[in-house]
């Protein structure tokens, strides 16, 4: 098959592309406009190889959508192109909803127009809001109502809500997938657990939102991807899989986690103003998935965390461009 990956220069979509070039015969185009988060080098290993084309554009054109599709006539198309960081959003919302939300439905149009056999829209779970600290016992289902709090997680839900609407008004034949936070290789300086990461190396302070108290259910990245696999091949159409990680952790517990394996200081933690909005807690029950495709996550958050700073020791040629690109 013929499989478009939108976003593929970046941390997840990369990842992705790395996945399915190691677990299929696939042939794979990576469609990315290469903004800020964008990193060329991600996929220069791949350069040559008969089974990876990579195409710029932007999503939210639909010239270049038309064009790409026109050319290479997808069977599979899977959108992790998307604006994705919270505190980016809360500053400058628009151009948010210009790629997660107008650039989902030229896609979903490009779906309509060149009949692919498959869409599947990479979505959060942000997108329920948050939960209290004090009720460990929930967490979201698939029927949990869309509750969000940042302009970046209502994008997201305005993107599902898009995705569920074109499938029952065109019959798109569409899926979602809703994630925890992903962690892991290539991922983009500017979140929690790469910004710790290379902060501590750099010996810059860490700055944590709060008191740290706020929980995340952390998702290897390669497990996520397998998650992705899984609902493209065999998932149903029209459904909704929340992907999780069963690695519940309070911000702060992770920054210490990863201060200790580099051998730094807690001197290096900054308690900073708490973010506008900032949710409580994510926790994922991801029976759904678990029962209906046979998927589990495989990595503990213990090997996961060591294998990821060991890949930002072992790849600072890679990071440290990002920093000054960002400023961070």
């Amino acid at each position: 098959m013929k499989i478009v990956v939108t976003g593929g220069a970046g941390f997840i979509g990369s990842n992705f592309i790395y996945y399915l070039m190691d677990n299929s015969d696939d042939e794979i185009i990576c469609f990315d406009a290469v903004t800020y988060a964008g990193n060329m080098a991600t996929l220069e290993p791949l350069k040559g190889n008969n089974r990876f084309k990579f195409v710029r554009g932007d999503i939210s054109s639909r010239l270049d959508v038309y064009a790409m599709f026109e050319r290479e006539k997808p069977d599979i198309v899977v959108n992790f192109a998307a604006e994705s960081h919270v505190d980016r959003s809360i500053m400058a919302p628009e151009v948010f909803l210009r790629t997660n939300i107008f650039g989902v439905e030229v896609l979903l149009d490009a779906c309509k127009k060149y009949g692919v056999k498959r869409f599947h829209q990479v979505s959060t779970d942000e997108v329920y809001g948050d939960l209290p600290l004090d009720r460990p016992d929930l967490a979201f289902s698939e029927e949990t109502p869309i509750k969000a709090s940042s302009p970046y997680s209502a994008s997201k839900a305005s993107a599902d809500l898009l995705t569920l609407a074109y499938h029952r008004t065109y019959d798109i034949p569409a899926t979602i997938s809703r994630c925890s936070n992903n962690y892991g290789p290539y991922h983009f300086p500017e979140k929690l657990i790469p910004l710790m990461i290379t902060n501590a190396m750099n010996d810059k302070k860490l700055p944590v939102y709060g008191k740290g108290d706020n929980v995340r259910d952390w998702l290897y990245v390669e497990d996520h991807c397998s998650a992705i696999d899984a609902i493209i091949r065999r998932g149903k159409l029209g459904e909704v899989y929340n992907i999780g990680g069963h690695n519940e952790r309070k911000n702060l517990d992770v920054v210490k986690i990863i201060i200790k394996e580099l051998g730094k200081s807690e001197d290096l933690i900054e308690f900073v103003a708490d973010r506008k909005g900032h949710d409580l807690r994510y926790a994922i029950n991801a029976e759904k998935i678990e029962k209906e495709l046979d998927w589990k996550p495989k990595t503990k958050f213990e090997d996961g965390i060591k294998s990821t700073i060991e890949w930002y020791k072992n790849n600072e040629a890679w990071w440290r461009p990002l920093l000054k690109r960002a400023e961070l």
